[in-house]
């Protein structure tokens, strides 16, 4: 567990750091943005690289359950969740649509929501932890971008061919990750 919590720590840390405005310039200011940028880069990639490799880890060491989700109740919801967060993910890559519009950040709401339906249907330390970390960082970041001012994405009235698009390829994405997640994660998704 202790590679899955440093890989947070580091994951999240150089996230959280990209909001404290002040000594982020500082640091590239003596570094130089590309320096910067790499070091961010590194350490985000080691942060993940542990956070994949100690999960794996404790699953093999076996779960410790912490409370049992009533599954028939909970499941459906955070399948659609998924779908929801996968529709999100896609916006985000996505020309200018209104589905990006609303959401603002769609990546923020695509791990938000991504984490919430994980966290509806695992009950273990390990899951709570590794997907209660991420929905608080998040929710975290959607608060600093909006005391930062900054907008998102830009504001397009009325849905188009860019939001049939996004849609299609969001829900493309989710079938292929319930048909692989046992195979990719080692749990099934359905």
């Amino acid at each position: 567990m202790s590679l899955l919590i440093l890989g947070l720590v580091l994951f999240l840390g150089i996230h959280i750091f990209t909001t404290l405005r002040v000594p982020r310039a500082a640091v590239i200011g003596r570094l130089g943005e590309g320096p910067y940028k790499g070091l961010y880069s590194l350490v985000a990639a080691l942060g993940l690289v542990l956070i994949v490799w100690g999960f794996s880890r404790y699953r093999s060491a076996g779960y410790i359950q912490i409370w049992n989700p009533p599954f028939s109740l909970l499941h459906p919801i955070a399948l659609v969740l998924l779908w929801i967060a996968l529709v999100a993910l896609t916006a985000t890559y996505a020309p200018p649509s209104r589905i990006k519009s609303i959401l603002r950040h769609p990546m923020l709401v695509a791990v938000k929501v991504w984490a919430l339906s994980h966290l509806l249907v695992n009950g273990d330390l390990g899951s709570m932890l590794l997907f209660g970390s991420l929905l608080v960082w998040a929710i975290y970041d959607r608060i600093a971008v909006k005391r930062r001012g900054d907008q998102g994405a830009p504001v397009v009235s009325s849905f188009g061919r860019n939001d049939v698009i996004v849609v299609v390829i969001g829900t493309v994405a989710y079938a292929a990750i319930l048909w692989l997640h046992d195979s990719i994660i080692g749990v099934a998704a359905v």
